[in-house]
């Protein structure tokens, strides 16, 4: 069957991580539904799957992946009521992160039979995409072997990971995502223990650039993670 390209973007500006999950699992169990229903349908009768991309901004949450560790979360309840910030134990991929205010999260809920169906490499155009939108800053991010995410200076005493990522699949169905820390507060990643890795540091764009981003630079940051996400995915966002 022909394989549709086009993603579907929004930006659903400061939302609960919850309200956003429910967003992408709805919108994932309708995917999955359709490739299911195909499955009887004739050729004539066949639905192309649709493919999202969704930006959002959640407030202060720590969420554990699947296979990660509890222990890797550091503050206590009370810890977390007092620096404002929520614990959730979700589907993805990966250990524990952080996300806040100041950070770019993108989900992209692609049937990747649309594309490519190999996991493996869709988590390093994920990568290549924010690899590629740092270039523009003047920094030069990398992968780390095993290491899922976008880093610096790898191999390096002081490397350190500027984007992570974790995602869930179902039937070539993705969710989750990446987080980009752009003007993240990063004292609240030493309430955790970063994707379970103890011996590298976590950085933000504001503090390698000694910038804060205002708004319309923000905009123009997201204009080009969506550039590179259509180039790297070789798609048409609408």
């Amino acid at each position: 069957m022909e394989q549709n390209k086009i993603i579907f973007f929004q930006d659903l500006g400061l939302k609960e991580y919850s309200e956003a999950f429910d967003i992408q699992e709805q919108l994932m169990t309708g995917l999955i539904d359709k490739k299911l229903k195909n499955r009887d349908r004739s050729e004539e009768d066949y639905q192309k799957t649709e493919n999202y991309f969704l930006f959002v901004e959640h407030p202060h949450v720590y969420t554990l992946g699947k296979s990660g560790d509890e222990q890797n979360m550091l503050a206590n309840a009370d810890q977390l009521k007092e620096i404002g910030a929520t614990f959730v134990k979700t589907n993805r991929g990966g250990d524990i992160t952080y996300h806040g205010f100041g950070q770019i999260v993108g989900y992209p809920i692609l049937d990747l039979d649309n594309f490519k169906s190999d996991i493996h490499l869709y988590m390093r155009n994920l990568e290549e995409v924010i690899i590629r939108t740092i270039a523009e800053y003047g920094l030069k991010g990398e992968r780390s072997e095993g290491e899922t995410g976008v880093w610096l200076d790898v191999g390096k005493p002081y490397a350190r990971k500027i984007c992570a990522m974790g995602v869930k699949t179902s039937k070539w169905v993705t969710m989750h995502g990446f987080a980009l820390n752009v003007n993240t507060d990063l004292r609240y990643f030493e309430y955790i223990i970063p994707c379970g890795i103890r011996d590298k540091a976590v950085t933000s764009l504001q503090r390698e650039l000694e910038k804060t981003f205002t708004d319309e630079e923000i905009k123009v940051l997201k204009d080009k993670i969506l550039h590179h996400f259509s180039e790297v995915f070789d798609a048409q966002l609408v």
